[in-house]
């Protein structure tokens, strides 16, 4: 489980703003402590700026956790895993989102805004932050990753 002691760090494009920012307000509502990296608007922007500086947070400090919305979520899921230590994983179920955690150890998750509602996204973060990583077999996997 990832508590509401760490740092979520999050992110969007102009597709994914909405969602970002309801993602947000709920998430400070629980109490989390949010880094918003942007965009701010819903002006026209470059998913991979934003998938970047989220992604070199997460690498620089493990202890913290990134979300990161697009238009199809796979723009930020490919730029967020060019990182060298980043599991960034799509979800548009909260199943994936369990197996993202329990498997993977997923440490950025990545939404679909133009595929899920705003509610679904809601259920999916609550998943992804209340799930944790089974370890086992699963962490002999993930060590054979990085190249």
């Amino acid at each position: 489980m990832i508590g509401n002691n760490k740092i979520l760090v999050i992110g969007s494009d102009h597709a994914g703003y909405r969602i970002k920012e309801v993602i947000k307000n709920y998430l400070l509502l629980k109490g989390y402590k949010i880094r918003d990296c942007g965009t701010f608007s819903e002006e026209s922007v470059d998913y991979p700026d934003y998938a970047h500086l989220v992604a070199a947070d997460i690498n620089d400090n493990n202890e913290h956790t990134g979300i990161l919305v697009c238009g199809s979520g796979n723009g930020v899921c490919i730029t967020a895993n060019k990182h060298q230590s980043i599991r960034a994983a799509l979800c548009w179920t909260t199943e994936i989102a369990s197996l993202a955690r329990l498997h993977n150890d997923a440490n950025i998750l990545c939404l679909p805004a133009r595929f899920i509602d705003s509610e679904t996204a809601i259920n999916i973060v609550n998943t992804f932050l209340n799930t944790n990583f089974e370890g086992g077999r699963h962490e002999r996997r993930i060590k054979k990753i990085p190249l």
